[in-house]
């Protein structure tokens, strides 16, 4: 636990401090993940802020964050470790030459030492302490990896034969995301503290702009804002989320504009729309009524 956080709300006090402005249930789960030691496993479109909690996280920990980005096909000597085999090959080379290579057990005790050890991220969150451990996008591993996985956070240990058992001295904080393109299995979300998040409300979203974004005025960001959460309204293939707010706004903001018009919004729309079939589906709306609609909410 980050010292002096004693509760949720000095949790989501610390995370502002962190330029991580959380609701109050999004402070109460990460307080309840730190204070029980439990997974948090964060769910919700792309965008919404779940892999900026765990490096936020890791700021208040003062940790190193340890990112395992999943992927199809990912398995555990990508995940956990592996052995630097070109290494070893010049090490056994090496032997032959100065003729040492005779002790076949000697040699292979040598050659599965720790020096010829790749830690993965699992690994080097194990052997990290405090270390926050960051598993991003798990729904797009496989269900293999969920398996093996579940096996390794029970007891945030790992054996390696060669080597022994490894177990972390302080468990680290894991945080597990997905954007749930597909479902992940409830063995796993029954040892994790579970959290939804969604779109930020309209105050939320300028006051987070406004923190990261301290260059953007109070009325470009209120209009950049209002326009994100009316393409949101519309049956977009990827609705944008916090992050392509924050792209347009810099966009904006490098433009040297002041207030958003049609004509801007238009020619910067690939700041916060990313897929050919939403650009055509944007211009297709009515751009300026969501700029007019936005501007006469600010």
């Amino acid at each position: 636990m980050p010292q002096g956080v004693a509760s949720p709300h000095d949790l989501q006090r610390a995370l502002a401090d962190a330029d991580y402005l959380a609701d109050t249930g999004l402070a109460t789960v990460a307080w309840l993940g730190l204070r029980l030691s439990r997974p948090l496993f964060l769910e919700g479109e792309p965008g919404v802020g779940k892999t900026a909690l765990a490096q936020a996280l890791a700021v208040l920990l003062d940790a190193p964050l340890i990112r395992l980005q999943c992927y199809e096909g990912i398995d555990a000597s990508q995940a956990l470790y592996d052995w630097d085999f070109p290494r070893q090959l010049l090490h056994l080379r090496a032997a032959e030459t100065a003729g040492t290579a005779g002790d076949v057990e000697a040699l292979e005790h040598e050659l599965y030492d720790e020096r010829f050890l790749l830690a993965r991220p699992l690994l080097q969150a194990i052997r990290t302490s405090p270390a926050v451990l960051l598993i991003d996008e798990i729904d797009r591993a496989d269900d293999e990896f969920e398996a093996f996985l579940l096996e390794l956070l029970s007891e945030y240990a790992v054996t390696i034969p060669e080597l022994g058992r490894i177990v972390a001295e302080v468990p680290p904080v894991v945080v597990i995301t997905s954007n749930r393109t597909r479902e992940v299995h409830d063995a796993l979300k029954r040892r994790c503290t579970y959290h939804w998040l969604d779109h930020p409300t309209f105050e939320r979203e300028v006051a987070i702009v406004r923190r990261r974004c301290p260059d953007a005025g109070l009325e470009l960001t209120a209009q950049v804002v209002g326009v994100v959460q009316g393409l949101r309204a519309e049956d977009l293939f990827k609705p944008p989320g916090v992050a392509e707010t924050l792209d347009w706004t810099r966009a904006l903001v490098a433009l040297g504009a002041d207030t958003l018009d049609v004509e801007l919004a238009t020619h910067t729309l690939g700041s916060v729309l990313k897929y050919r079939e939403d650009l055509e589906q944007a211009s297709k709306l009515d751009l300026g009524r969501l700029v007019a609609n936005a501007v006469q909410g600010v």
